[in-house]
């Protein structure tokens, strides 16, 4: 059979091209769809010996499910087609055998909720890019004791009784040992295919006021974290503050806000908007934690998009401008309630109370912002908002910010 181990496609081809004509198409399928592997599985001393081989079909593990128990008799259909194909090369026996091709699959051991092996990868390789020092100011043994159980795990050293002496040896007493990155690639730790909430862990620690006690260098990391993480529906948020200082944990994203935000992202890129972008990682850090900056926060991103808009269409306006001043002009300027709507239009009178609604929304933002948002002193029994009231206020801005955004492109450069 050594014809076959060698080029096996014309073999396959000519029996897959007898079942279609046969019309057994799902065998035919299997051949197209599978790997060939040919294996010596015996050999029959009788009558001056026989090689024995299993010819394997090897497929997707889902296919190799949803053939069933019909597995047994494609196998038959197939190996009757490979007998008069192959009888014309060798007097060998064979037999047809279906199994489930075997690979890597790094993400098996992921949920749906998981951090994707992918993800992780990108993270790190943002640390090692930038050559960040995963365990801050603290030696490595110490920072790994507030994650893990360092005494309950094994040592790859056997001078040693666990992973701290082990660490220890290799980090501390000989330093050059191994590599700065080496936590990432140690199955110990697991990091890149471990659970999802020690890796969540193992960020929010990086980025503890012990362990970096640089605010900025701090945020700079939960940004681009979050970068990657909201993808996966996680991000880094602010918990409490430590000596100033912001404590982070790891959180899921709320589906509606998350798609708010989403957009509102991709109207700050579109714009090139620094400022836009900072207000919303501000909504993002607030949404669930500080409903009130959100709603702010989404009363300023909707001004700050107006003043963005205008000023790329030439338009003069009074830095003095309020919200309510900025939608009029942009309003004029991009025609959002345009005149050339007929009366006689289906649904015209609708269309035009739709965008003039849109319009009055910024109205809404500033006033809900003066009731519940920052920027104002209240009384000692002053009640806020809840965080769906947040993820409403928020909703509505990029609802606006995105339609505005959309105009400007569509309308081009200004007259």
């Amino acid at each position: 059979m050594s014809f076959m181990i060698e080029n096996p496609e014309k073999f396959l081809a000519t029996a897959a091209e007898i079942l279609n004509a046969e019309r057994m198409m799902d065998a035919a399928e299997i051949l197209r769809l599978s790997t060939v592997k040919i294996e010596k599985t015996g050999y029959d001393n009788w009558n001056g010996g026989t090689t024995i081989w299993t010819i394997y079909l090897l497929i997707e593990p889902n296919k190799y499910a949803q053939f069933g128990t019909q597995r047994e008799k494609f196998e038959e259909q197939i190996n009757s087609r490979l007998k008069p194909i192959l009888g014309q090369y060798t007097s060998d026996w064979y037999s047809v055998t279906i199994a489930p091709k075997v690979e890597p699959r790094p993400e098996w051991r992921h949920a749906k909720d998981d951090v994707s092996r992918a993800a992780r990868q990108n993270i790190t390789d943002g640390l090692k890019i930038d050559n960040v020092g995963w365990s801050g100011r603290l030696e490595e043994v110490e920072f790994l004791s507030r994650i893990y159980d360092l005494n309950e795990m094994p040592s790859y050293d056997d001078r040693f009784e666990n992973a701290a002496g082990d660490i220890w040896q290799h980090r501390v007493n000989n330093p050059t040992d191994w590599s700065d990155d080496w936590i990432y690639d140690d199955l110990r730790f697991n990091l890149l295919q471990g659970p999802t909430d020690t890796f969540l862990r193992f960020l929010c620690e990086m980025v503890h006021p012990v362990v970096r006690p640089d605010r900025n260098q701090a945020l700079t990391l939960v940004h681009h974290f979050n970068d990657q993480l909201r993808n996966e529906g996680w991000h880094l948020v602010e918990e409490e503050k430590i000596a100033g200082r912001p404590r982070f944990v790891a959180k899921r994203l709320q589906d509606s806000g998350n798609r708010s935000v989403s957009r509102a992202r991709t109207v700050a890129d579109a714009l090139d908007a620094g400022w836009m972008r900072k207000e919303i990682e501000r909504i993002e850090n607030g949404l669930e934690r500080d409903p009130a900056l959100a709603i702010g926060t989404a009363k300023e991103l909707v001004e700050t998009c107006c003043k963005s808009i205008l000023t790329k269409r030439g338009i003069d306006f009074s830095r003095k401008a309020d919200l309510p001043e900025l939608t009029k002009l942009l309003t004029k300027e991009l025609r959002l309630v345009p005149d050339g709507i007929s009366d006689q239009a289906k649904g015209a009178d609708t269309i035009k109370l739709i965008l003039r609604n849109l319009s009055a929304l910024t109205q809404y933002l500033a006033e809900l912002r003066g009731l519940y948002g920052i920027g104002h002193g209240r009384d000692g029994n002053h009640r806020g908002l809840e965080a769906r009231h947040a993820r409403l206020a928020v909703g509505a801005a990029a609802a606006f910010i995105d339609f505005v955004t959309e105009t400007h492109h569509q309308r081009g450069a200004s007259a």
